[in-house]
């Protein structure tokens, strides 16, 4: 069982760990020659222009004026400065949205810290429980823990009230959020400029025809059912092997340069061996190689090409279809248009940039299978890692360190040491076993066949957050607790098992502080450092950069990593509802990372990342959902914490609680979840009316042409008409069937041709 004093040297070195960041950061921040690495977002925008082309050689490398190394810290006002407004109008709303969650939760704990210290620590304190107990260790934290306070006392009365006064508060602050998010959310489509995804459905399904190729049904099915709105179309293509040669080609084509930069600095032909990235193989001239092996890759790419043209099955039943207005855009995305509801299925498109090509060549039909092996595979995953999980927790106390390394029991004698080890140790281990967890839940989420980078996102967020709740949560609380005190609870009648949970459970506070210090502090720390991208930089600007373009390519100014990011913040506002009534010293280590990271953020956002795609919040909803959850889970938690503290049936005056909590939830969803995934037809008419009066000449039809096209074809030079198609502007419906009986030649044409 960590001590204060273990807590307190672990707050330390986490403390001087963000120090070192902080200071390391504040330093890079500031040297011209790291300018695009820390201001990246700047640059994309066109308003920034690098220091290291004016003034003093020196200067242009290394800041000369000491003056601002003094002021190490302003970027911390200098990220409170921008008002809101204008950082959706920087960054987008979904950056300000993702901020917003940190403020929630500033705003739900700030006063539940205030309430819980000056009602329920002093209860806590003064009880004698853990003092009385026999065989039980504790330290001076947990003596301000609910466990502190003796069976049948009628100060739990007092967390009784307050579980009360913090769900309501959480209500409170919960339904201000959803509504200001709804707000922003309308507000923020009402401003917003022009977008292809305002005009353009994504249709899936496309049922297949014998006398008609897929564009072709797809013109004559919209020009019959939208006469007067359909606009044009562009149909989608399984190009996901063109892809991969292209971006094979890409990268040996870097290669390439860097090769060839490093032949003009030391007019000696560089050498590279055949084998897996250069490791081993024949040794070769590398600029002859990466020359051969590119031709060869330009080869295969023209033939891949030429084959997405004409075979019939590189299409896919899947289309983009555009319309005259959003009215009519929105019409069809949210009706059904066939009366098989199976085919013709229809949903908002997502941005271009935010489409997911690769999922396309999935057939619909499987998605429906994928998903479902995807939760069985997820449900084993989450089963088969409290294995390590439990690893961890036997690294939460002295004794389990012996015995699963028994070599260290000499040096963990020595007082320091054992400090170091238990406050800080598990919740570095547990950090490290989770590195590699969101990588392998976003690729459960790609085989699942979600169209949209933004979906991938919120589906492989909602995965990890299940993960942390199970394993993170439950699984560190009841596995900790159980291989803690295995001796005692295999000695304890069945009846005393859980009155003896009852005790350990607020124990496991001192573990997730030790995680919350170590991922929370010192890792948003290490975020606002960027020190990979730092590298990555300066490698790629000393091998690969020749020209100011190569520059700004180099840029890896990254985004929100919304999947791992929204899940971890969850956990903490889980923790801090769980543990406000039972163990409420743990909630001033919340607050810190909260605004710690509220202030981190900010100044990415505004200075860093650049967004991947633009949802308006979409993923809100969710935000709301989980939080929810995890109050929900507090109130049954301390509601069977209670039911161990023999105050007879005083703990049903909880029941209420969860019952509220489930109506609040389905009030919230009914009044607010609507806006986030319907769009209105009266605000989409206003902005057309608004648009055909300022702009009535507007080419809308140029604007969408190439807007959904693959991004291969947009970058290759076959002509661009090959890979669209557009209907005739003609008042009649033209038809394969009906030009079948003009015209025998009619299917000897390419599907893949333009019909325009």
């Amino acid at each position: 069982m960590a001590s204060l004093r273990d807590i307190v040297t672990s707050a330390s070195i986490n403390l001087l760990s963000a120090f070192g960041f902080l200071m390391a950061f504040a330093i890079l921040r500031i040297q011209p020659f790291n300018d695009r690495v820390y201001f990246p977002r700047w640059y994309k925008k066109g308003t920034r222009s690098s220091p290291t082309r004016s003034g003093a050689y020196a200067s242009k490398f290394v800041n000369l004026d000491f003056r601002t190394y003094l002021n190490f810290l302003n970027w911390m006002p200098a990220a409170l400065r921008m008002p809101e407004p204008e950082l959706i109008d920087h960054a987008g709303l979904d950056s300000v949205a993702y901020i917003r969650i940190y403020l929630l939760g500033l705003k739900i704990f700030v006063p539940l810290a205030v309430l819980s210290f000056m009602v329920l620590v002093p209860v806590n304190w003064i009880g004698d429980t853990l003092e009385r107990a026999k065989d039980l260790n504790f330290s001076n934290i947990d003596k301000l823990s609910i466990s502190n306070v003796p069976d049948g006392s009628k100060g739990f009365w007092a967390h009784i009230v307050m579980s009360y006064v913090f769900s309501f508060w959480t209500f409170y602050v919960l339904y201000s959020e959803y509504k200001v998010l709804a707000t922003m959310r309308a507000d923020y489509l009402a401003s917003e400029t022009r977008r292809p995804d305002q005009f353009t459905v994504l249709v899936r399904n496309i049922p297949p025809d014998p006398d008609e190729s897929v564009s072709e049904h797809v013109q004559h099915f919209f020009c019959v059912n939208h006469p007067d709105h359909y606009l044009t179309h562009q149909i989608v293509y399984n190009a996901n092997k063109l892809a991969s040669l292209v971006s094979k080609k890409r990268d040996f084509q870097n290669w390439y340069i860097y090769y060839q930069n490093k032949f003009e600095r030391t007019s000696k032909r560089p050498l590279t061996k055949t084998g897996f990235m250069g490791l081993w193989g024949t040794k070769v001239d590398a600029i002859d190689h990466y020359t051969s092996q590119i031709q060869k890759l330009n080869e295969e790419e023209a033939v891949e090409r030429e084959r997405v043209k004409k075979d019939p099955d590189a299409i896919v039943p899947a289309a983009f279809v555009s319309f005259k207005s959003r009215w009519a855009a929105a019409v069809c995305a949210q009706t059904q248009l066939c009366r098989n509801p199976t085919l013709w299925l229809t949903e908002w498109a997502p941005e271009p940039r935010d489409v997911y090509w690769d999922n396309f060549a999935i057939p619909y039909f499987e998605l429906t299978i994928r998903r479902l092996i995807i939760a069985v595979a997820l449900f084993f995953l989450i089963f088969f890692f409290m294995i390590p999980i439990a690893f961890v927790q036997s690294l939460a106390n002295i004794e389990g360190i012996q015995k699963v390394f028994p070599f260290l029991k000499p040096l963990i004698r020595i007082e320091s040491v054992k400090s170091v080890i238990q406050g800080f140790l598990p919740g570095i281990v547990l950090k490290i076993f989770l590195a590699v967890l969101p990588q392998i839940l976003m690729t459960m989420s790609k085989i699942e066949g979600y169209p949209s980078i933004s979906a991938l996102d919120r589906k492989s967020a909602a995965k990890y957050h299940m993960f942390i709740l199970v394993n993170v949560f439950l699984g560190s609380i009841i596995t900790g607790s159980a291989l803690q005190q295995l001796k005692t609870f295999i000695d304890l009648p069945p009846t005393e098992i859980p009155k003896t949970i009852g005790v350990y459970i607020p124990m496991k506070a001192n573990f997730f502080i030790t995680y919350i210090m170590v991922d929370g502090w010192a890792g948003v720390a290490a975020e606002i450092l960027r020190l990979v991208p730092l590298v990555l930089f300066h490698l790629k600007n000393t091998f690969l950069v020749k020209t100011e373009q190569d520059r700004y390519e180099a840029m890896e100014p990254g985004s929100i990593d919304f999947p791992v990011g929204e899940p971890r913040i969850q956990l903490y506002i889980l923790l801090g509802l769980v543990y406000a009534p039972i163990t409420p010293f743990l909630l001033p280590f919340i607050i810190i990372f909260l605004a710690f990271a509220y202030v981190v953020f900010r100044n990415q956002v505004i200075n860093v990342y650049d967004p991947k795609y633009e949802s308006a919040a979409a993923f809100w909803p969710d935000v709301h959902k989980r939080v929810v959850i995890g109050l929900f889970i507090s109130q049954l938690l301390l509601l069977g914490l209670l039911s161990t503290k023999k105050i007879g049936r005083n703990h049903f005056a909880l029941l209420p609680l969860p019952v509220l909590t489930i109506w609040f939830f389905m009030y919230c969803k009914g009044r607010f979840e609507s806006g986030f995934i319907r769009f209105p037809l009266q605000e989409a008419m206003v902005k057309d009316t608004l648009e055909r009066a300022t702009e009535p000449q507007f080419n809308l039809k140029a604007y969408l042409k190439d807007a959904y096209m693959h991004p291969v074809f947009k970058s290759s030079d076959v002509e661009k008409s090959d890979f669209t198609f557009e209907e005739e502007k003609s008042p009649l419906v033209a038809t394969t069937r009906v030009a079948t009986k003009l015209s025998p030649d009619v299917h000897s044409s390419s599907p893949v041709q333009s019909d325009a």
